[in-house]
């Protein structure tokens, strides 16, 4: 037996809580997809990172003196230990907040080699950040276990955490609202193919973690090419600047960043730094659904935003978009002629195939491989 998310939310709703905040994870999507379906757009903010979902729930709790929720996988932990642990702590502000934390590579339960550390240390980070906490699994009593840990964080005036294993909510049924149009009909995985086939063989190629990386892992398997693109499967919103960072130390090289947009907008001050340092051989592609489809398709802000002109505020050199794989093409050859860095906007339709396969190397075999790549073919780009 599952726990149903509705169940949970009313256990929370006669504490008073009725504020989410957070960056989805897989293993709470049901519980997300509840939320979002049924709290108002003042009630649920999916923040840009886990941070960011912290110091809003501390505004709103001092808003309106009711606590919040902050919900993210267990990887974000660590862009939310310098809020918990500078502001919010009982030594510092003393704010209570409810963290419900996806509990992804926990010991015992197989999971992708970017989880398996996090999963280990996900309660010794806890202990250590003095947070008190309890495990949630589907056969837990949620009123009793709850209740006494809510209890803790109103007279403490701390933040407390729910540990959320596999398998825990049922699926949630929304309420049935009409979509938007997407802004393009164009899949991700045909886009990758293309750009796959306009990039040069000497190109170095960043791409993202989650499915960007699965299909352009896959793309090069099908093709029967050497995979030796970096697949960046942890780290969420830090591709651009590993490419900044290989652009500088391989010049000879033209780097390519392939972001997602809610990877671009979780650490979005990359794009500054990106811009302001004339990064000639560096071109960074956003693939934009408009929202986090590797955890469940919860929208982000990126169809409500201007990206072109947050390129140019940026300092970047141009901007480029397309929709259509003959866009690609063409855009691609304009590019081609001019310096960096450049951001290339790609529109694409959320989804993906339900036989996606995930990367057979380990990160270390892909880690080697890629610099492998760069070495070969030096000179000037």
């Amino acid at each position: 037996m599952m726990i149903a998310p509705a169940d949970f939310c009313k256990v929370l709703e006669k504490f008073g809580i009725d504020f989410y905040t957070g960056v989805p994870d897989s293993l709470l999507k049901n519980l997300c997809a509840y939320i979002d379906g049924y709290y108002s757009a003042q009630q649920h903010i999916i923040a840009a990172n886990e941070g960011n979902a912290v110091a809003l729930a501390m505004g709103r709790y001092m808003g309106s003196g009711v606590p919040a929720v902050v919900y993210m996988q267990n990887s974000g932990l660590g862009n939310a230990i310098n809020p918990l642990t500078s502001l919010a702590d009982p030594q510092v502000y003393s704010i209570p907040m409810l963290l419900i934390i996806g509990w992804r590579g926990e010991p015992g339960v197989k999971d992708e080699p970017q989880h398996v550390k996090q999963g280990l240390i996900t309660e010794k980070q806890l202990d250590i950040l003095d947070i008190p906490y309890l495990v949630l699994d589907s056969v837990t009593d949620v009123k009793n276990s709850v209740l006494p840990l809510l209890n803790t964080m109103t007279k403490q005036n701390r933040p407390v955490a729910i540990l959320v294993k596999k398998d825990t909510f049922l699926n949630a049924s929304n309420k049935v609202e009409s979509k938007p149009k997407p802004a393009s009909e164009l899949k991700r995985e045909d886009a990758l193919s293309v750009l796959l086939d306009v990039f040069d063989e000497q190109d170095v190629v960043v791409s993202t973690t989650g499915k960007t990386s699965r299909e352009v892992f896959e793309l090069r398997k099908s093709r029967h090419q050497v995979a030796s693109d970096f697949l960046t499967v942890g780290g969420m919103g830090h591709t651009s600047s590993i490419a900044m960072g290989l652009a500088l130390g391989a010049p000879h090289k033209r780097v390519i960043a392939i972001d997602g947009d809610g990877s671009m907008l979780m650490h979005m001050g990359a794009l500054p730094i990106i811009g302001c340092h004339d990064v000639k051989n560096l071109v960074h592609i956003v693939l934009n659904n408009e929202c986090h489809e590797s955890v469940g398709g919860q929208p982000t802000v990126a169809g409500k935003i201007n990206i072109k002109e947050i390129a140019f505020a940026s300092g970047y050199s141009n901007y480029l978009l397309a929709s259509h794989t003959d866009e690609i093409v063409t855009k691609w050859q304009e590019l081609s002629a001019e310096p960096g860095p450049i951001l290339f906007e790609i529109k694409i339709a959320k989804g993906a195939r339900k036989d996606l396969g995930r990367p057979t190397s380990s990160p270390i075999e892909n880690k080697q491989a890629f610099m492998r790549h760069i070495k070969q073919g030096e000179g000037d780009i």
